[in-house]
């Protein structure tokens, strides 16, 4: 009976371990023949229900994006296009900072190749990925895909350049059965079929607040270009055209009706013009693009100066002069080309606005564009078709004045800080480290503290109007854009501002993570003497990311091990680090009771070449120092997916149950006290 007890206990014991290999995507491979030279790979992945999969395109900054490496395509072949991918999901990640695009249950992959090699028979393709749920994994799988019969001849041989190089070398394999024009191979458990839109419903509904969003903001911009000097004067006169020259009422309406939509069709025909040319998948990619990015700073600094009063942007007077004669054909041509005039004589209030909102409205990809020029448009034309039925609201429009240009200047400091944000997008992807959140945010509270100053009448720009006071309206903004820079100000010592979250840089992406003045260590005091290959870490704990050298310190100070599996772009590490560890009660222990050995398993750094080998385990070749820690866990622990915590002795030895993500801070003090308990005994 003993034994028996005994036999159950490891057997429940093994159940309950959490130890294992997780393997949540699983792949298929096909190839749909285009012509004689060209084929298409097709990359099937089903995803296990809650997991989820990331875009090749998910912004830097975040969680890492899958990537296919094509590794026989010297002489072999060529790349036609980029590899494109069924439509994913974009959510926003709170511990990143950045919108994070991702898919659910299955994608599709399909990358057209074009053989130039009569020769060759298979390609040989890597997929690199990052999979998470309440876990991060990182895995990558090698197809050696077998290609139909093809037609390619001697002539079609030409010296391509390598389209992916990798010092990985292939490793695993899938080999297919060739069948006509589809190649399917046997890798997954289940086939992934073709992605639509209509089965992302989540996608759908991530896509449409973010185009509500975008008509919203576009809709208030056309307001304020209406209080700008060139449009708000337009509106009595225009109105009064339509009534005055009207034999009937009811005709003035109907044209100010139809001067309305002219507007409208005008800006929507812009917006449908922006996506034609880029593309309305393209369009996705633009923000993360560098030279993108880096072209629109240029512009919004542009059309900045502009309102501030540098200069005008104009369109040539010819235009101009030659649809005003238009113009006076009459009926609904005339009354058209009277709706053109208004948005060429205005583009230089206008442009700056438009530009701005074509800038954002393309970062978002799809329609964007079209349904952020229909928001623009439909509040611009509204006024003149409701002041058109109603002329007597007329009377109760503010004078044109002073306070027009006020105005303009107050939407040139808002796109100059609006700039900075794009700027900022192409340091994060070129990682230069140029522009970081201190940087950002001392940057934000001269931008808003001059406007501040400004709306006060301290300041004056060329086109100001003579002051003698300022109005109750301009001191309540001052008011409020001088607290929303006080509001800046703590941001530079660490504070995480979040009623700005998304627009500075992550508080990773900084000069210190703890803020200008603030020091590692002793709050500021004198700097902490660290053990040989230490580094200060999440809240000043003492950390190390080689195991050896970390275990042979813990045995110079007797003090068991932490040892953590964990990621650079783990989100759960992020949140273990930030609402657990933060924890006083926690914290005492990390920084006290235990050696700390942070072993990141998406280190792409190289190993050296004597250090490289082929894991015993999986049969990878294990070239990068992640690969080193992602295969001493699944070798040694069984385990593959991250945060991934185990307490040890001295001697490597477990002192308790591995865990993996514990949001409960009592939880994971408990597990801490218990094997630090073990290890004292």
């Amino acid at each position: 009976m003993r034994k028996l007890s005994a036999l159950l206990v490891l057997f429940f014991t093994f159940l309950s371990a959490p130890a294992q290999i997780l393997n949540p995507v699983s792949w298929k491979t096909s190839v749909e023949k285009k012509s004689d030279t060209e084929v298409v790979l097709v990359f099937d992945a089903v995803i296990e229900h809650e997991w989820h999969l990331f875009s090749q395109f998910t912004p830097e900054g975040g969680s890492q994006p899958t990537v296919f490496q094509f590794k026989n395509a010297k002489g072999n072949y060529d790349l036609v296009g980029k590899t494109k991918e069924s439509p994913y999901k974009k959510v926003y990640s709170d511990v990143f900072e950045v919108d994070e695009y991702m898919f659910e249950n299955k994608a599709q992959f399909r990358q057209t190749i074009k053989v130039t090699n009569p020769n060759v028979k298979s390609v040989s393709v890597t997929v690199e990925y990052q999979v998470c749920k309440e876990a991060c994994i990182q895995q990558d799988k090698t197809f050696d895909i077998k290609l139909p019969a093809l037609s390619v001849k001697p002539s079609d041989v030409v010296a391509t350049a390598d389209a992916a190089t990798t010092t990985v070398p292939d490793t695993v394999s899938t080999v297919a059965e060739v069948k006509a024009d589809s190649v399917p191979s046997s890798e997954s458990k289940e086939t992934a079929a073709p992605i639509t839109e209509n089965e992302h419903p989540s996608k759908k509904k991530s896509d449409e607040k973010g185009v509500f969003m975008i008509f919203i903001l576009a809709f208030f911009s056309g307001f304020a270009a209406l209080l700008t000097p060139c449009v708000f004067p337009m509106i009595p006169m225009t109105v009064s055209f339509f009534t005055k020259q009207s034999k009937t009422k009811a005709q003035g309406v109907k044209n100010a009706i139809i001067y309305g939509i002219s507007i409208i069709l005008i800006y929507v025909l812009l917006g449908s013009l922006v996506t034609a040319i880029f593309g309305a998948d393209a369009l996705n990619s633009l923000s993360t693009n560098v030279w993108f990015n880096l072209i629109f700073f240029v512009l919004l600094v542009v059309f900045a100066a502009s309102f501030l009063g540098a200069f005008e942007i104009m369109l040539p007077n010819s235009w101009a002069n030659k649809v005003d004669r238009q113009a006076d054909r009459g009926g609904i041509i005339g009354i058209l080309f009277m709706a053109l005039a208004l948005a060429i004589v205005s583009f230089s209030c206008t442009g700056p606005i438009v530009g701005t909102l074509l800038v954002e409205a393309a970062s978002k990809g799809g329609f964007a564009p079209v349904i952020g020029m229909l928001g623009f448009s439909m509040a611009l034309a509204l006024p003149f078709m409701l002041f058109a039925m109603f002329p007597g609201w007329l009377n109760s429009l503010p004078k044109s004045g002073g306070w027009l240009n006020t105005v303009k200047v107050f939407l040139g400091f808002l796109e100059l800080a609006l700039a900075f944000k794009f700027l900022s997008n192409a340091d994060l992807v070129l990682q230069m480290h140029l522009l970081e959140r201190e940087i950002f945010l001392a940057i934000w509270i001269v931008i808003f503290g001059t406007l501040a100053f400004y709306l006060f009448g301290k300041i004056t720009l060329p086109h100001d109007s003579p002051l003698s006071h300022i109005s109750v309206g301009r001191l309540l903004l001052g008011l409020l854009v001088l607290s929303f820079t006080i509001y800046l100000i703590p941001g530079l010592w660490g504070a995480p501002l979040k009623l700005i979250s998304g627009f500075p840089p992550p508080m990773t992406y900084s000069e210190s993570p703890y803020g200008l003045g603030g020091a590692k260590g002793n709050g500021g005091g004198s700097a902490q003497i660290l053990p040989a290959g230490a580094h200060l870490g999440a809240h000043d704990i003492v950390a190390f990311e080689d195991y050896e050298k970390g275990m042979a310190y813990a045995k110079s100070v007797n003090k068991p091990v932490l040892l953590d599996f964990t990621g650079f772009a783990c989100v759960n590490c992020r949140k273990m680090e930030d609402f657990v560890w933060s924890k006083p009660e926690v914290l005492s222990i990390l920084k006290e009771k235990v050696v700390l050995i942070s072993l990141y398993v998406d280190d792409k750094r190289e190993l050296p070449k004597n250090e490289q080998y082929t894991s015993k385990e999986t049969g990878k070749e294990i070239v990068t120092i992640g690969n080193k820690w992602s295969d001493f866990q699944i070798t040694k622990y069984k385990a593959n997916a991250q945060p991934y915590y185990i307490i040890l002795d001295t001697e490597a030895n477990s002192l308790s149950e591995p865990v993996g993500y514990t949001p409960d801070v009592n939880e994971y003090k408990k597990w801490l006290e218990d094997a630090i308990a073990k290890f004292k005994k």
